[in-house]
């Protein structure tokens, strides 16, 4: 079984940058769809970013498109999220996923693995 942590969590100011990582733990991911996805207080998780298995595809939520850039490097064993242009209306704690392939980007169920979350706090 896959065991998945992020790291790189912490204060940002608004238009800020900030890069999360994530890694597998005991299992490379070489053969999984990544993804991440995060979660504000009091509301929902929400779907953020997901890249293909090579790294050559990725598809965006609306509301990061142009500012994040999700990315992998499967000699590393390492998925990244590299946030540009953070805005205060998105503090929340981040997480990082995987599903097997087989499913197109855009289709944002069916992740079954978890990282435990990095917290991510924007602040003037």
């Amino acid at each position: 079984q896959v065991l998945l942590k992020e790291t790189g969590g912490g204060l940002v100011q608004p238009t800020g940058s900030l890069r999360l990582s994530c890694t597998a733990i005991g299992q490379t991911f070489i053969s999984y769809t990544m993804a991440w996805f995060r979660r504000a207080p009091g509301k929902e998780r929400q779907f953020v970013a997901a890249v293909s298995w090579s790294g050559g595809t990725t598809y965006y939520a609306d509301s990061v498109k142009g500012r994040f850039a999700i990315s992998r490097d499967n000699a590393k064993n390492m998925l990244y999220l590299q946030m540009n242009s953070v805005q205060p209306e998105e503090p929340a704690e981040y997480y990082c996923a995987a599903r097997r392939t087989g499913l197109p980007l855009s289709t944002v169920i069916g992740y079954s693995f978890w990282g435990q979350g990095t917290q991510v706090t924007v602040s003037s």
